[in-house]
């Protein structure tokens, strides 16, 4: 009898540990999903639960960039953008807005720097270099600190 409980609490602890798994999951398809619908604060508390569940989910960072992005609110785009690329060094859509970041503070350096990573792994914004280079040769070669 003793040995049955066990392994129906046993089974019972497995289930909840994979409801809590698929949950997480669901946060962060549900938050790009209302992110899709432009519905940002219902995408950002998602995706945020999602990163309680799955810290190292870079996904749900880059996302959270793109809402901060949106909301104009640089310093949390900017904390976003480098967690996910903390995660995900090559993630090539957060080096780009990265990018965009540095060329609106005219960071001349820094986007050269980014500019070679960029064309190193990108796959899908390729296409984008050319503007990037176009826009570097409109900022003087100086850094904002």
């Amino acid at each position: 009898m003793l040995k049955q409980i066990k392994i129906i609490l046993t089974i019972f602890i497995f289930l909840n540990c994979f409801k809590v798994v698929f949950s997480a999951e669901n946060f962060f398809i549900e938050g790009q999903k209302k992110y899709d619908e432009k519905k940002f604060e219902d995408s950002k508390f998602l995706l945020q639960r999602n990163i309680v569940f799955n810290p190292k989910d870079a996904n749900s960072y880059l996302y959270l960039a793109k809402i901060f992005n949106f909301e104009k609110n640089d310093k949390e785009e900017l904390k976003n953008l480098n967690t996910t690329l903390l995660l995900e060094p090559n993630n090539e859509e957060a080096i780009y807005m990265l990018i965009g970041i540095k060329l609106k503070k005219s960071n001349y350096s820094e986007v050269k720097t980014l500019l070679k990573k960029f064309s190193i792994v990108c796959t899908n914004l390729c296409k984008k270099t050319n503007k990037i280079k176009e826009d570097l040769k409109n900022i003087e070669p100086k850094d904002e600190s």
